[in-house]
């Protein structure tokens, strides 16, 4: 089956890192950004799309999801995963890391072993190729099933605070006295796969377990915690620089115990992710969080479960039952358990807040990227970085998904012309 090697998108607003360009046309070479045009003599192309206005985005990167469309990461199989897979790109998603929960090492090692499988597979399930030649050109087209690229696996916990456990299962929490412990964590046999865990660095041996996972070239994130600030310091100078689901799972701001909140707003060295539902966090403490850490500092997640997708209605996750209700997420002890939105419906919150398009680019994909070490390659719309894209329209729909430089039309209005 043949593929086109050069794609031009045309007559778009893009989204850059520093600006919006408002009549723009971007080539696509063997699923590379190669150039950017603004009101300039075009080039020829294997195929164009002409996206009518379109807002280009770069794809959004989730670092922090649990599931969806009825699939838990944790029993998922790597069919499953393609699609969640599916479920992303069809909004906005192009690159995500499963998201497991404190587990016996039995089922860790189940989650590993399907995420590893699907990160084996091909990115697209191509459904028709290019026609014969014969046709005309407007008769030409190629449909796709487009999945978000698998990137690696967040493990939230086991490592973490019994007293900040949210909808964490404590049976399941560790403490660390050596390697050994962290040997137990399956990992893949890729080396360009991402490990990254969310700890509680105040649990006995915090520290040193922040320095060995460091050591081994995990991304480190604080959460589910109720560290002090002087452990937190410590934790900065091992290694960790991010805290997960800012403000979630840890003690509010208080006057005279700052704790991680306090001390996160405070510290331009480190960064953040929330889950922008305006239920986990009030919109006014949203733009608290935008106001002290800027978009520079702040990347946006989904924390999903399994329910999302599926909508209100009770759902067996993490063997317990919880209820979504109005889209709120609530276990059978009254915590909030995870989210059931997408990356796509957290952009429209924060674009609601005041967020300008260029910053929420930076919050959905560039600041992502670069948290998982990946942003040389992917993460902005720049020449020679992935593919890697989404077109909204000017209601925040999602109209368009390319991953790799590959297209999954959501909608058939769009004409994919060979040769011109």
């Amino acid at each position: 089956m043949n593929r086109p090697t050069t794609t031009l998108l045309r007559n778009a607003r893009i989204v850059l890192p520093d600006r919006i360009a408002e009549t723009a046309s971007l080539l696509i070479d063997n699923a590379r950004i190669a150039q950017v045009f603004f009101n300039t003599q075009l080039p020829a192309a294997d195929s164009v799309l002409d996206l009518g206005g379109l807002t280009l985005f770069p794809g959004f990167i989730d670092v922090h999801i649990h599931g969806a469309v009825g699939v838990d990461t944790m029993a998922a199989s790597a069919d499953d995963l393609r699609r969640v897979g599916d479920f992303l790109a069809r909004n906005g998603v192009t690159a995500w890391l499963p998201t497991l929960v404190p587990s016996p090492p039995q089922q860790y090692g189940r989650a590993i072993s399907a995420i590893e499988e699907a990160m084996g597979r091909s990115e697209y399930r191509l459904q028709s190729g290019f026609a014969d030649s014969e046709k005309r050109p407007t008769e030409v087209g190629i449909l796709n099933t487009c999945q978000a690229r698998i990137l690696g696996v967040h493990y939230e916990g086991p490592f973490v605070n019994s007293d900040q456990c949210g909808a964490l299962h404590r049976q399941h929490f560790r403490t660390f006295s050596g390697r050994a412990d962290v040997d137990l964590l399956p990992t893949f046999k890729n080396e360009s796969a991402v490990h990254m865990m969310t700890l509680a660095p105040e649990i006995n041996g915090g520290i040193e377990l922040i320095k060995e996972i460091s050591k081994r070239g995990w991304i480190v994130s604080l959460g589910h915690t109720r560290a002090t600030v002087e452990v937190l310091d410590q934790a900065l100078q091992a290694g960790a620089r991010h805290l997960t689901h800012f403000m979630n799972a840890m003690p509010p701001l208080h006057h005279r115990a700052p704790g991680p909140v306090g001390w996160g707003l405070l510290h331009d060295d480190v960064t953040c992710d929330m889950i922008a539902d305006g239920i986990h966090i009030d919109p006014l403490m949203l733009k608290l969080i935008l106001r002290s850490k800027t978009a520079e500092r702040v990347s946006l997640i989904s924390d999903a479960i399994a329910a999302a997708g599926l909508g209100d209605g009770d759902y067996e996750v993490w063997g317990e039952k919880i209820s979504v209700k109005h889209g709120r997420t609530q276990n059978a002890r009254g915590s909030i358990a995870g989210s059931v939105i997408t990356m796509l419906d957290a952009v429209r919150m924060i674009l609601s807040l005041g967020a300008s398009e260029v910053e929420v680019a930076r919050m959905a994909a560039t600041n992502p990227a670069r948290l998982l070490g990946i942003d040389q390659d992917c993460g902005s719309i720049e020449a020679g970085k992935r593919a890697d894209l989404v077109a909204l329209d000017q209601y925040r729909n999602v109209r368009l998904t390319i991953i790799g430089g590959l297209p999954s039309m959501n909608n058939d209005e769009f004409q994919m012309i060979n040769g011109k």
